[in-house]
């Protein structure tokens, strides 16, 4: 049976409900929905929202989006983790629906004061209403109950012409008491939907990943680096403005088809192999590489990276060497071929031949409770954030069992999706429990392909999937970074830093790392994956080589701007070059002030671009024609800019504005 004021088409909604919307603690998102009733009578709408314990956190009122169109929205704001709701109230307005028609027949000279007494009749109700609300101070009852009263009584003076009568109903003050404190008849609620709310770090962050084993690390001779050898690259990684240190695995690496330099098959005596190559007789999942140290050594470098304001993110990568006491111990959670041999990883073209991947067909049960308790293992030892290598390729059904499990003890507990895979299933991971999500963003370099898909991540799947912009990776170098020269690499940096709240780069790239294995290939030359690559990093930023102040300096303009904070504010502008691309973000704050930042990039690193940029005054909350001021954080130079303005933006100098906006409350040209 439909309801007495239908409610329709609610957003944000996971899959029917079957699984919760996302947000972080702090982050406002809208939630809209159609609205709409019988005949002519006015309608409105409401979103209660309630936390963990059920209790109302805020009562928003809803907007209509356009005349006509019967959707309605209203932004609301969690404000801690946990399990929240929302539910939308729609409701018959008879203040709305008498504001509408007093006017016109007034007007008319139909029914005068018949409308004139039913508007006092409905301030002395909602005068009764506000009395009896024990949720409001007694000062603002008792002003509230002044205006009311008095507005009845004017409505009722006939010592004054009808209009003037009517416009003591009218007045704006009465208007904004009763949006706050509304009359409402025929109250229709929806279901209450569910809202997972995460801590921040869920939604912002800046990644920056290492191997421990290069820092410290000798070539000849051949020499590990040690966790203490990495605890004193964590100042210099947390003065570049990062915040999670993302470590690849650091457990007993395979001795069994170990890889040599550049992914041979023939490795010298001292190749350290592949760290994804998991397990050897010297553990597997839960322990550390005698050559990194011992979990004690693991311990003072989450403390020390603790001491520098880092996190610690670490691996979980389900897949074995064939040395790993698994194998042993339980070869049923492996695939055996025909020939009886065990299946070795794949990714054609690739192989992966000293990598056996897990089989959960046969020991679901036993598999899963392995896994579990390795990751509370390395939970107890600190780790609050994994990065989970290749999900795509185990059941989603243990993803959301697990994450579930954990966040039920551990809410803090933070898992980042690498699926570079089908929409579908990247979606499916995020809707069931990973907090963030690696994307495709490596591979959108023109302007159409990088509208076309942050418009996607922010407005159709920001409700339960958060990408994180890896700008590269120990497996993906683009060819925009082999080609493009260092000025390739400052625009991916900000392309990735300000489009998405949670971004990330890889080692090297700081060092303007470019070289392919071969041409063709996204591989680097003499990858880290198989071998040490201990770096020069403070010779390199002495000598000016280095791009560790550039991102020192987007990390400190993301940290001062709640704008770069969010998903869901990113609205592009137009620009006359399809090379580049222009694009803002908006944030108010609780105390009513806005923060607003507006980028424009340059996406070719060869050569420098002139051209027109033609700013929408509506997502930077000015009016049509006014002008703003706009301060560039890297160059501190500052412009008036209007509605069409002149960029030029060489590469080689500086192939980004990074711009604050403040309003000028001039016209612009």
């Amino acid at each position: 049976m439909s309801a007495r004021i239908p409610i329709t088409d609610v957003h944000p909604v996971v899959d029917c409900t079957a699984r919760p919307a996302k947000a972080v603690a702090g982050e406002p998102f809208e939630v809209r929905a159609t609205v709409f009733r019988e005949g002519h009578d006015a309608v409105n709408a409401n979103v209660v929202l309630r936390d963990p314990r059920g209790k109302v956190e805020s009562w928003v009122p809803m907007r209509l989006l356009a005349p006509g169109t019967d959707r309605w929205a209203a932004t609301v704001m969690p404000t801690r983790p946990g399990k929240w709701t929302f539910q939308v109230e729609g409701w018959s307005d008879p203040y709305g629906t008498w504001h509408h028609d007093a006017p016109l027949k007034i007007a008319a000279g139909v029914d005068v004061e018949l409308m004139l007494e039913e508007g006092a009749r409905l301030m002395e109700r909602a005068a009764e209403a506000l009395a009896a609300n024990s949720a409001l101070g007694p000062e603002e009852i008792e002003a509230g109950l002044k205006l009311l009263r008095g507005t009845a009584a004017d409505l009722r003076d006939e010592r004054y012409p009808a209009q003037v009568r009517l416009a003591a109903g009218l007045a704006p003050e009465v208007g904004r008491l009763l949006a706050r404190h509304p009359l409402r008849d025929l109250v229709t609620a929806t279901k209450r939907f569910p809202l997972q709310v995460d801590r921040r770090e869920a939604l912002f962050s800046s990644w920056y990943e290492f191997f421990p084993r290069s820092e410290g690390a000798s070539l000849d001779p051949p020499r590990s680096g040690t966790f203490a050898d990495a605890a004193e690259r964590l100042p210099a990684i947390a003065a570049m403005g990062f915040d999670v240190v993302y470590l690849p695995p650091i457990h007993p690496v395979g001795h069994s088809f170990r890889k040599g330099p550049n992914n041979t098959l023939t490795p010298g005596p001292d190749d350290p192999g592949s760290p994804w190559a998991i397990g050897s007789e010297d553990g597997g999942h839960d322990a550390v590489h005698p050559d990194l140290g011992t979990l004690a050594d693991f311990d003072r470098f989450v403390d020390t990276a603790r001491t520098n304001g880092l996190e610690v993110a670490l691996d979980f990568a389900l897949q074995c060497s064939p040395d790993h006491p698994w194998v042993k111990e339980h070869p049923e959670w492996f695939t055996t071929r025909a020939d009886g041999t065990i299946a070795y990883a794949e990714n054609p073209p690739k192989k992966y031949q000293d990598i056996y991947p897990i089989n959960f067909d046969n020991d679901f049960d036993g598999l899963y409770a392995e896994c579990l308790r390795v990751l509370r293992h390395w939970m107890d030892h600190g780790v609050r954030i994994f990065r989970v290598d290749n999900p795509h390729t185990k059941p989603v059904s243990f993803w959301e069992q697990l994450l579930a499990d954990i966040r039920r003890t551990d809410p803090d507990v933070l898992f980042l999706s690498e699926a570079f895979t089908r929409p579908a299933m990247m979606h499916e991971l995020a809707k069931v429990g990973f907090h963030q999500s690696y994307t495709y963003f490596t591979w959108r370099t023109t302007k159409e392909e990088l509208t076309e898909y942050a418009t996607e991540l922010s407005q159709q799947t920001a409700h339960f999937l958060r990408p994180n912009f890896f700008v590269n990776t120990p497996d993906i170098l683009h060819a925009f970074l082999q080609y493009g020269g260092p000025p390739a690499f400052k625009i991916r940096a900000v392309l990735a830093a300000t489009l998405s709240p949670a971004w990330g780069v890889y080692s090297g790239y700081e060092l303007y790392e470019s070289v392919a294995v071969r041409p063709g290939s996204e591989e680097y030359l003499d990858s880290e994956k198989y071998q040490y690559r201990p770096r020069d990093y403070a010779a390199a930023e002495a000598e000016g080589r280095s791009l560790a102040p550039y991102l020192a300096t987007l990390n400190r303009y993301r940290r001062a701007h709640p704008a770069l904070q969010q998903l869901r504010n990113l609205a592009f502008h137009d620009v006359d070059d399809e090379n580049v691309i222009a694009y803002s973000k908006t944030a108010s704050g609780p105390d009513g002030s806005s923060d607003t930042v507006l980028v424009v990039v340059s996406l070719d690193p060869h050569a420098t671009r002139e051209t027109m940029l033609h700013l929408d005054p509506a997502p930077l909350g000015l009016t049509p024609g006014e002008s703003c001021l706009v301060t560039d954080e890297f160059t501190g130079e500052t412009w008036t800019w209007g509605a069409h303005n002149y960029i030029r933006l060489d590469p080689h100098h500086e192939p980004a504005h990074l711009l604050t906006l403040r309003r000028s409350g001039t016209a612009g040209r």
